[in-house]
């Protein structure tokens, strides 16, 4: 399956017919970042990097939404006493180069302190098959 994978990305990032960014490989990078706390962080270590354009969503994760206050009461009002930030986290998406992922990887993993942290976040890309609405930086 992988190589079926990279042989169709070979076939987008090889069209000819691509003019959006010049034909290179693009992918979607989303990142959910639990630990709120590090978003503001997070964006400005992306902007110094020259990440931008990055769309920023509340979102909430399916254990938070199932465990409402009419479950666990208790618990439920100590944690969101204890801990407000963790109500809710933050889903982070951008169009990119392929040669852009793997540093902006590295600025998740250097600001979160590591993805391997419990309840930090998930992050992934996915390629695309076709971008529009980027405006080219002059």
């Amino acid at each position: 399956m992988h190589f079926g994978l990279q042989w169709h990305r070979m076939l987008i990032c090889a069209n000819p017919n691509q003019d959006w960014k010049g034909g290179y490989c693009m992918q979607v990078f989303v990142f959910v970042l639990n630990r709120t706390e590090h978003l503001e962080h997070l964006l400005q270590e992306f902007s110094d990097h020259g990440f931008h354009g990055a769309t920023v969503l509340d979102s909430k994760g399916m254990a938070r939404i199932l465990h409402t206050e009419e479950e666990m009461p208790l618990f439920y009002g100590l944690r969101a006493i204890m801990e407000p930030e963790h109500r809710s986290s933050k889903t982070i998406f951008m169009v990119l180069p392929d040669e852009k992922v793997e540093e902006a990887r590295k600025i998740v993993n250097q600001v979160t302190g590591g993805l391997e942290q419990p309840d930090s976040g998930i992050m992934f890309a996915m390629p695309l098959t076709f971008v529009e609405g980027l405006v080219k930086k002059k």
